[in-house]
């Protein structure tokens, strides 16, 4: 009867482990984008001034900016505060969004990567966290 039962439960510790490793994947993706956007605003703000001007931000504001998605990149990556890390990264996200829309750049590339990147977070983040899973039951 055990033997059966193993079987059974087979399928599913092989689906959690293709969960989590689908998860870990995304997850990584995302860090590593906001890392580079990180690195760029903080060492080499120049490549991205002409879309400052666009969007109305100051120069300055980049050696604030970087600091903040390093910070957020920083908490999504570690396990125990990555819920922290996607929410405040999802806000920052979000002013990205709101800032093309703004100027009427609606489905710009910035607002698709931005749009994608919170969703591979929060799906790399519920494929990898049960935690998540248990708070958003979307299967059953």
């Amino acid at each position: 009867m055990t033997e059966t039962m193993d079987l059974h439960q087979m399928p599913k510790a092989i689906t959690a482990q293709r969960a989590l490793w689908a998860g870990r994947i995304m997850s990584a993706i995302v860090v590593i984008a906001l890392a580079a956007d990180g690195t760029i605003q903080l060492f080499a703000p120049a490549q991205i001034a002409n879309m400052l001007q666009e969007t109305g931000f100051p120069m300055d504001l980049t050696r604030l900016v970087g600091p903040i998605i390093f910070a957020c990149t920083i908490l999504y990556a570690i396990p125990a505060t990555a819920v922290l890390g996607a929410i405040l990264a999802t806000g920052f996200l979000g002013g990205a969004i709101c800032a093309h829309v703004r100027i009427g750049e609606l489905g710009s590339p910035p607002e698709i990567i931005s749009l994608l990147l919170g969703a591979m977070m929060w799906g790399g983040l519920y494929l990898r966290d049960p935690r998540v899973r248990a708070i958003l039951p979307l299967i059953h």
